[in-house]
């Protein structure tokens, strides 16, 4: 079971920020640690905070998206939580190719958002359900052939993109197939080059859809 989670909110608009804050403790298991509203604020607190999560706006100050990258850079197990409006692909795309763990859109609930950061506590990522349709709607498109490829990947690979579409992390997958973490990486970023998907939150996807929609996958 998890203990108290360590929240940092960046956020510049002082009000919704003040809401996040309060909803999360009130709701308990959470512990708030820091605030801010700009990017600079997120890469500091981040370096001398160290939260569970950082739950960021993309339209801070200085770039909620530039933040990320550089603090993911900086700390790669820092779990980094979107909390926006933008819908657009662009935003979604370069905030999952970033490595965030988690893009949700603000008309989210407040127990709604405190399940999502307990389940990304846990090792989870989360994708805005609607977002994840428009992915889907895309990936599904007759030109991109998905189940034709998907065929061509390896058993390795895919015995790999099942569990990460369990919801399983690369070190995770590692540990339960007994091979170093790099090998996975080095397995996950071949298999996004022949789904031609941006990240391995796009190919576990891929995989869970096409196991839902195959009553007998035989891939």
């Amino acid at each position: 079971m998890l203990g108290v989670i360590r929240i940092a909110v960046v956020e510049d608009h002082p009000l919704f920020r003040e809401g996040v804050t309060r909803s999360l403790s009130e709701i308990g298991g959470f512990e708030v640690v820091g605030q801010g509203a700009t990017a600079q604020d997120a890469e500091r607190l981040a370096s001398t905070v160290r939260p569970d999560i950082l739950l960021l706006d993309i339209s801070l100050p200085g770039g909620g998206l530039a933040a990320a990258v550089s603090i993911l850079a900086n700390h790669p197990t820092q779990k980094i939580v979107m909390l926006t409006v933008s819908e657009a692909n662009a935003d979604v795309a370069n905030a999952l190719n970033a490595g965030v763990r988690g893009y949700v859109l603000k008309g989210v609930g407040s127990r709604g958002l405190a399940d999502i950061l307990r389940n990304v506590a846990a090792g989870e990522t989360y994708l805005t359900p609607t977002l994840s349709a428009r992915l889907l709607s895309d990936l599904r498109s007759p030109a991109n052939g998905i189940a034709d490829r998907l065929r061509q990947m390896t058993e390795r690979q895919t015995e790999i993109l099942r569990l990460v579409a369990e919801g399983l992390s690369n070190k995770e997958v590692a540990r339960r197939l007994n091979l170093h973490e790099k090998t996975i990486k080095h397995h996950m970023t071949r298999v996004m080059s022949k789904l031609s998907v941006r990240n391995r939150t796009e190919a576990a996807l891929v995989m869970s859809d096409f196991l839902d929609r195959s009553p007998q996958p035989n891939l």
